[in-house]
């Protein structure tokens, strides 16, 4: 075979190889058996070996990986990759329907595309003129870590479009990574075998693939890909939903197939229970239904908040419970001090998942709960992510059982703790304790704070045990050479009788942790703000008192009263914040950053809300995730909306946040609609100036 000969068989075999990929993974529609498709991949093999002049970067053979990477580089995503909001009783889903159709001004029944929930890991593909070049993870929604080299081990995964059109020029989708059942039981089996512990569920072996910095080891796991989303649909002609799905299984793109689409909520939810009833037979793992709007000029009208689009819901699937025995009970101190119970007990598989402990909460949950060391408890996954352990079996019990002993000192530095009046929860009152400085150091590092790369638990925990920061001035003063020896875990032993040694963090990492430091030096207000840790204060309550002062001296010198005066800052955070300033060891903490460098930027003004909400009337009830009662009805008033206690035909909206009682079931008989946070949040962003947020999907 010549020159020009190899060259052609090549290019047949590779169109061929993705031809016949798609039809396996794509479409479950295979025309071969896996030897002949063996037989196909390893001639391609051979010839591109003997003719590397034909080298080809997308080749389907380059599927096995490449070189060990030294990190991931974070790329901006062109538009922010958002989360839906979760909902989880039909009255969720019928309240999100009656805000969508009220911000339309429609009467009529919408067209809503329902899909699956794949219970993966989100990614954004780049594609070029029909070549696959990057892929992105969802990160903080704003950036991601580029994992394409990890990403091309996919066999799922199209490095070469089908032609036609929509593959020219740049063109970017989304999707869930997933590990398939079939396939992460028998690569657990295999594990198992081989002496390695088995991984927990296919979702965190998912991510901790995609994490890998060796291809080569990624390559050895089978994952698998489905896409959700045409990103800038309307540019290839695509006015619905439905029909942007359609065009990207055109182009050879792996779309999940159990997607209806429905005429008004009601036909949703009955779509949504179809689903369900599916997902006990199907290969990957799903945690509810998705409900979109189906015409794409209607998500463009109804736009997004900061942290999700107004035009798609998710619908959690019931949730899952087991009966297990609980072994112990361990005490988890905070970055605040508080000491949280932990409970251990019999791993329990729920809706795929291994679970293995839950918090208790408090020593009040305890106490309600009567648990007992050795009792029969019921686990739940709420919302099929967070197990708690919701009842005790004192039926079941022998007499064996152990009550659960408070502690009295803290559990990792041995000192004092304390509940204040009217708290709940214990605090460790040591300001020097190590699990406390560690989860500040995390939380301050953390990507919506000041977002220092590299700096990561193991690293904190190997800072602070060998005493190279005692607290947050002491890491703009770390020696480079001293961190790049620093061990940080112990290597893995290589061959039979090796013994493992210690694994330094090592100069490309201590490289990036530098530059993480030198740019944590300028961030903005509000989120040096968020990173001090101050108790009671989130993301959105930093921004908001971060826009008032507009820099950080002012702030400082601020009473509890004008902090207070604030929209949607209450008396309690406002105290908090006062409190931390008041402090003469806060006071040497901001004196010793601002001595390292540390100078937040100048917060801009924020202007003055518009009384959009003016004539509404709203209930409050239940408890709120991101906000407290006091700060979302100080927010209401603020765009001019009338918060009152009793619940009638008369109220427009009622707000339920968690454990809501009977106001929901009230509401509904009065037909008075019922929000959550997120609708919260869709309609005070229509009391705030518009602001250019691209919507996306989970």
């Amino acid at each position: 075979m010549d020159r020009t000969q190899a060259g052609q068989r090549i290019a047949a075999l590779q169109q061929a190889i993705r031809r016949h990929n798609r039809l396996y993974y794509v479409e479950q529609a295979p025309e071969i058996s896996d030897r002949e498709f063996d037989r196909l991949l390893a001639e391609l093999e051979t010839l591109e070996q003997r003719h590397p002049e034909f080298d080809d970067p997308d080749s389907p053979t380059r599927r096995v990986g490449g070189e060990p990477l030294t990190g991931f580089t974070t790329v901006s995503h062109r538009t922010p990759m958002l989360s839906l909001a979760n909902s989880y009783s039909p009255q969720e889903v019928r309240a999100f329907d009656t805000r969508v159709r009220r911000l339309l001004e429609r009467e009529e029944p919408l067209a809503y595309t329902v899909e699956l929930k794949i219970d993966g890991v989100a990614v954004a593909l780049h594609y070029r003129d029909g070549r696959f070049m990057r892929g992105v993870t969802r990160g903080d929604g704003a950036a991601g870590d580029d994992i394409t080299a990890n990403l091309r081990t996919i066999r799922s995964l199209p490095t070469v479009l089908e032609t036609g059109d929509g593959a020219a020029g740049e063109l970017e989708v989304r999707g869930e990574v997933y590990f398939p059942r079939a396939a992460f039981g028998a690569f657990n089996a295999r594990r198992v075998a081989a002496g390695a512990a088995p991984f927990a569920n296919p979702r965190n072996a998912a991510a901790g693939t995609l994490k890998l910095l060796d291809p080569a080891v990624a390559a050895e796991r089978p994952l698998a890909l489905f896409l959700y989303r045409l990103v800038d649909a309307e540019r290839f002609g695509c006015r619905r939903h439905s029909t942007s799905l359609a065009r990207m299984r055109s182009l050879g793109l792996p779309v999940e197939p159990h997607t209806e689409v429905v005429l008004g909520i009601e036909a949703a939810l009955a779509a949504c229970e179809r689903l369900a009833a599916r997902r006990a037979h199907l290969d990957y793992e799903t945690d509810g239904a998705v409900i979109k709007v189906e015409e794409l000029a209607l998500q463009e009208r109804l736009g997004a908040t900061s942290k999700a689009p107004r035009w798609g819901l998710a619908f959690k699937f019931e949730t899952a419970e087991a009966e297990t025995r609980l072994r112990d009970v361990t005490w988890h101190v905070g970055r605040t001090g508080n000491v949280t119970p932990v409970a251990h007990f019999e791993p329990v598989a729920l809706l795929g998942t291994t679970v293995r402990r839950a918090t208790l909460h408090n020593a009040d949950e305890i106490e309600r709960l009567d648990v007992r060391l050795g009792d029969r408890v019921t686990v739940v996954k709420g919302g099929e992510i967070i197990p708690k352990v919701t009842a005790v079996a004192t039926s079941a019990r022998t007499g064996a059982e152990v009550p659960v002993r408070l502690p009295r000192r803290c559990p990792v530095c041995g000192g004092a703790l304390e509940r204040e009046p009217g708290a709940v929860a214990l605090r460790c009152v040591d300001e020097h304790c190590s699990a406390q400085l560690k989860r500040r150091l995390e939380h301050y590092a953390a990507r919506g704070a000041m977002d220092i790369d590299a700096l990561g638990p193991a690293l904190i925990d190997a800072l602070v045990e060998a005493q190279l920061v005692r607290d947050l001035p002491d890491l703009y003063r770390l020696d480079r050479e001293r961190v790049t020896r620093l061990p940080v875990g112990a290597a893995q032993p290589r061959g039979a009788g090796a013994v493992a040694t210690p694994r330094r963090f090592g100069a490309a990492r201590t490289a990036r942790l530098f530059a993480g430091l030198d740019a944590s030096r300028d961030r903005s207000l509000s989120r040096f703000l968020f990173a001090l840790g101050i108790r009671h204060v989130g993301a959105r309550a930093a921004e908001l008192i971060a826009a008032h002062y507009g820099e950080l001296d002012r702030l400082r010198q601020a009473p509890a009263e004008a902090l207070a005066a604030i929209d949607g800052i209450g008396p309690v955070i406002a105290a908090s914040v006062a409190q931390y300033f008041a402090r003469p060891a806060s006071k040497r903490l901001l004196d010793r950053l601002a001595e390292a460098g540390v100078a937040p930027r100048p917060e801009p003004a924020a202007p003055a809300p518009a009384q959009t909400l003016a004539g509404l009337t709203f209930v409050l009830t239940g408890t709120l995730a991101s906000m407290t009662r006091a700060e979302a009805r100080a927010r209401l008033k603020a765009a001019g909306a009338r918060v009152t206690n009793s619940l009638s035909a008369r109220t427009d909206y009622l707000l339920a946040g968690e454990n809501p009682g009977s106001k929901v079931a009230r509401a509904a008989e009065l037909e008075v609609p019922v929000i959550d946070e997120a609708g919260l949040r869709a309609l005070l962003a229509r009391a705030r100036p518009a602001v250019d947020e691209s919507p996306d999907a989970p």
